[in-house]
């Protein structure tokens, strides 16, 4: 199997697109990995070391052609700078590692996240501190759930668990559960996600943590709004919103948030919040899915030119998304054409929609794919499952989350 693949695929995806820059980014990231891993499998074989250093120069003649001001590029010299060339510790090489390989999550280059993650862990070699194994192995599972590889998420996550269980961080443990917890919302196990998610906040109340506490209501609030309890799903959100310190976890919750509210009715609030986070730095996963959420905004409100402008944003990086969000632009992008009286574009859409959630076993996006696609004829593009049971929101604490969030958005801006 040829190692650091999904770089060259970047390159070779970019290099047809006739974008030049990007595709020499993917080369030199792919070079760099490389080099890495001869560094890390190195022998003591005579002239091995003369070699290795022939390979550091070439890769860093092919790195000086590469613009300064480029992101991924300082990420690439910070990474060939601390390779060391004598005996020295590999801690400073751990660290550029890993700053990359969350800078490539960040993008939504989740396979190549996990390529530059496996460097970085081998860099401990046999002997991987406790508490690093267990962020590593949380770091691997949140991608692999990305790329709705349950199985493996699973297994990074049990491995979490386990190893966090032999420290004193509670956190890491707990984070390591509501992992699990989101596995089993991915396969479609809602109830018990949410039990999984209560039980996490039930603990992190007791220990005193609020960070993980805000984690788990975001999780209840997105299990309960996959079972129809909108209201309660919205107000958990809201919950995790208030407790969350971090920005960049912010945007996470804002997201959501949104999604709920939009799901109730009450646009105007929706669209404050999707705007904020589509106006952010927060991560490409993050924005992109605020893009998606305010297309199908757009087709709500029958607006069709803003309709396609954020149908095009959306679809220029379409190449980035991983299943579960593709699924998810795949079915607003079929309803929103539905809703404009384009059925066979929508009907083709769906379709492609239905194969890509049965290859990658997303059942619950498989169902509702499947439930818009026999209503199509009819142009019953919505679902009734998901507000039978949502009674209305009382205005009060609508109003409060507009105000809030307003509040919010003059600050952040």
């Amino acid at each position: 199997m040829l190692t650091h693949a999904p770089f060259l695929e970047r390159a070779r995806a970019e290099h047809e697109r006739e974008r030049d820059l990007s595709a020499r980014l993917a080369l030199g990231a792919y070079l760099v990995s490389r080099l890495v891993d001869r560094l890390l499998g190195q022998d003591e074989a005579a002239g091995a070391q003369d070699g290795f250093l022939w390979q550091l120069d070439a890769v860093r003649r092919h790195l000086r052609e590469l613009p300064a001001d480029s992101p991924e590029s300082a990420h690439l010299h910070s990474i060939t700078d601390a390779v060391p060339v004598g005996g020295e510790p590999l801690a400073g090489l751990r660290l550029g590692l890993m700053a990359y390989a969350y800078f490539l999550e960040h993008e939504g280059r989740l396979e190549e996240a996990l390529e530059v993650l496996a460097l970085a862990v081998r860099t401990h070699g046999i002997d991987v501190p406790v508490a690093d194994f267990a962020g590593s192995a949380l770091f691997a599972g949140r991608l692999n759930r990305l790329l709705a590889r349950w199985n493996d998420a699973t297994n990074c996550y049990h491995s979490a668990e386990s190893a966090a269980g032999e420290s004193p961080d509670q956190v890491l443990v707990l984070r390591a559960q509501l992992g699990m917890s989101a596995v089993m919302r991915g396969r479609g196990d809602l109830h018990q996600a949410e039990r999984m998610a209560r039980a996490v906040l039930d603990r992190a109340t007791e220990l005193s943590l609020p960070e993980v506490g805000a984690m788990a209501y975001q999780d209840i609030g997105v299990a309960l709004e996959s079972q129809g309890r909108l209201v309660e799903a919205v107000e958990a959100k809201y919950q995790a919103f208030l407790r969350t310190g971090d920005t960049l976890q912010r945007m996470r919750v804002l997201g959501d948030l949104g999604t709920g509210l939009a799901e109730l009715g009450e646009f105007t609030v929706a669209r404050v919040a999707f705007e904020i986070v589509a106006d952010s730095k927060c991560s490409f996963l993050v924005r992109t899915n605020a893009l998606i959420e305010l297309m199908d905004l757009e087709s709500v409100n029958g607006n069709r030119l803003a309709f396609e402008r954020r149908r095009s944003d959306a679809q220029a990086v379409g190449d980035r998304m991983p299943p579960s969000m593709t699924a998810d632009f795949l079915f607003k992008l079929g309803v929103g054409l539905a809703r404009f009286g384009q059925i066979g574009r929508a009907r083709d859409i769906l379709t492609g929609g239905l194969t890509l959630t049965e290859t990658h076993r997303l059942n619950t996006w498989y169902f509702r794919f499947e439930r818009v696609l026999q209503n199509l004829d009819a142009c019953e593009i919505r679902e009734p499952v998901l507000s039978t049971f949502a009674g209305p929101v009382p205005s009060s604490a609508v109003r409060e989350m507009e105000v809030g969030l307003r509040e919010y958005a003059l600050t952040a801006g």
